[in-house]
């Protein structure tokens, strides 16, 4: 009985990582459909704007809420097993306390700092942004609560649920507003400042959907907890107490989270600083050419993006497999997770940099495709290097090492300042210098981490074997597209030799993928369905 029980309380619990996931895939996705268009309609300068109002936003944020919810779905999931009903009520109110304290102090320093924290990121433009973003603080706060909740009652659900509803608003309202205001729809606003606004428009569709999520996230936790009923009389710990033990799971998450937004804020600055002030440009000329490199970085970051869905569904296993002391198990799923991470990230990472000015003249015709398309190129390479960083720092944090992805990710971080402050001081780089920091930050990271994994999970395999043969069809799949786009662009146009390229790249890639046997049967049942799929591949 006990056996039917733990097998049921283990598929519950992959069942909701998987409804996680998928909700985390679906929100990438949104989000991905809402830069485009709003990049459009912002143009350089704008984009310029949105990008550094939600850099600061991020940083708040992540000071604000990284760290609390993983420590409340903890406390709340301890108290839940135990059968304390009084406890876990008040672990969630001491909690939800401590969210709108900290998102209150994170509204005041965005309301009222705004001009401050735009003249530091050497952009008087991104102030209106920045105070447009200030209220969603305060409810993402309250939102990381509520989620925190349920998640420890192993409901994923509701998260996944006010996430979508987050990205929808921001998609339609957001995008929305952005156009009306870019259209002179409303009258108060500038025309020389129709651009700052604009992105403020775009921003005030996170707000709106943040508010909307919290409305439904209060909703659900007040009929489960009517449902619920009072079961225990038990004496709950003190608010001292509760507090104390949340800070101490919360604090550590909180600093390794804060780490990559932090940087990328003293990068955004850096860069606007020193085409300022080392190539003489002028505020409006350096956020110009600035917004060629966000519209960049915004595709680069798609793989990434997927690969946290990835990365939730699968680190799971690592963790069950070390719980069971099966070493040998869990280097061999960490060899898988690697292997499937590099089969999915080169493809997508070669593409972008190969078909880089075929893809910014599609999806961004108003931009200057002889700056974009060499900006994506090199970031496209530095996004395979970010999908493998972060599965490999959530396999370290699986095998117990919580700190070590955070002075990889601080030395690649030091890397990625100190050759943008260099690069793009350079005349003849200038703009371009960024997304060559931007590799070397990731390729450091991502060496450093493979150094301590070998080290840590013995019997993980040869790296030349894992990433070979990914690679060596990723490179002939990009000479392909390469090849098929050269030859026909000039026939039918730069749109259908494109989906012409694509789809040649994928048939190619998938055939050398199965030729050369890059995957192998432990990855395949990692998969959804993986028994049929090893039948159908004959594994």
């Amino acid at each position: 009985m006990s056996n039917r029980s733990g097998k049921q309380k283990q598929n519950t619990m992959f069942g909701g990582v998987a409804v996680l996931a998928v909700g985390i895939a679906i929100v990438k996705l949104i989000g991905a459909l809402f830069k485009i268009p709003l990049f459009n309609v912002l143009g350089e300068s704008g984009a310029t704007d949105f990008n550094n109002a939600y850099a600061i936003y991020s940083v708040l944020l992540t000071i604000s809420t990284a760290g609390l919810p993983v420590a409340l779905s903890k406390t709340v999931s301890e108290a839940n097993t135990l059968g304390r009903y009084n406890q876990k009520q008040k672990v969630f109110r001491v909690a939800l306390t401590a969210f709108l304290t900290m998102g209150l102090v994170s509204f005041a320093v965005m309301w009222f700092g705004a001009d401050r924290l735009a003249a530091l990121m050497n952009n008087s433009h991104a102030a209106p942004g920045i105070m447009a973003l200030a209220p969603a603080v305060v409810c993402v706060g309250c939102l990381s609560a509520f989620r925190g909740y349920a998640q420890g009652h192993m409901n994923m659900t509701p998260t996944a649920v006010s996430q979508i509803i987050e990205a929808l608003c921001k998609l339609f309202l957001g995008l929305g507003l952005a156009a009306i205001v870019m259209q002179g729809g409303f009258a108060f606003v500038p025309q020389g400042e129709r651009t700052s606004f604009a992105a403020a428009g775009a921003i005030t569709g996170v707000t709106v959907g943040t508010v909307l999520a919290l409305v439904y996230m209060t909703v659900n936790y007040l009929r489960n907890r009517a449902r619920a009923g009072q079961e225990s009389a038990d004496r709950p710990d003190s608010a001292e107490r509760i507090f104390g033990n949340l800070m101490r799971i919360a604090v550590p998450i909180t600093l390794s989270t804060s780490l990559v937004p932090i940087i990328n804020v003293l990068d955004n600055s850096l860069v606007l600083g020193q085409l300022q002030d080392a190539l003489g440009m002028t505020e409006e000329a350096s956020r110009a050419l600035y917004g060629n490199y966000a519209v960049a970085v915004s595709l680069h970051n798609l793989p990434g993006s997927f690969m946290t869905a990835f990365t939730a569904a699968i680190i799971p296993a690592v963790s069950a497999a070390l719980a069971r002391r099966d070493g040998g198990g869990a280097a061999r799923i960490t060899g898988s997770v690697l292997r499937i991470t590099a089969l999915l990230a080169m493809p997508m990472g070669v593409g972008l940099m190969v078909m880089a000015e075929p893809i910014m003249r599609l999806l961004y015709p108003g931009y200057d495709v002889t700056i974009t398309g060499p900006l994506l190129a090199v970031a496209g390479l530095a996004a395979i290097c970010v999908c493998l960083v972060l599965v490999s720092n959530s396999v370290l944090q699986a095998y117990g090492h919580v700190n070590l992805p955070i002075v990889t990710t601080l030395i690649g971080g030091a890397v990625k300042v100190l050759s943008n402050y260099h690069l793009v001081a350079i005349p003849e780089i200038n703009i371009h210098g960024a997304p060559m920091g931007l590799l070397l930050c990731y390729a450091v990271t991502l060496t450093l981490n493979l150094v301590l994994l070998r080290r840590t999970a013995s019997g993980i395999g040869r790296y030349l074997s894992m990433f070979g043969k990914p690679l060596a069809a990723s490179a002939v799949m990009g000479g392909a597209a390469w090849a098929v786009y050269g030859l026909s662009a000039g026939l039918v146009g730069n749109t259908l030799a494109l989906l012409v390229a694509i789809g040649t790249a994928v048939m190619v890639y998938l055939v050398l993928v199965l030729a050369l046997r890059a995957v192998s049967r432990d990855d395949v049942m990692l998969m959804p369905k993986g028994e049929k799929i090893a039948k159908i591949l004959r594994f």
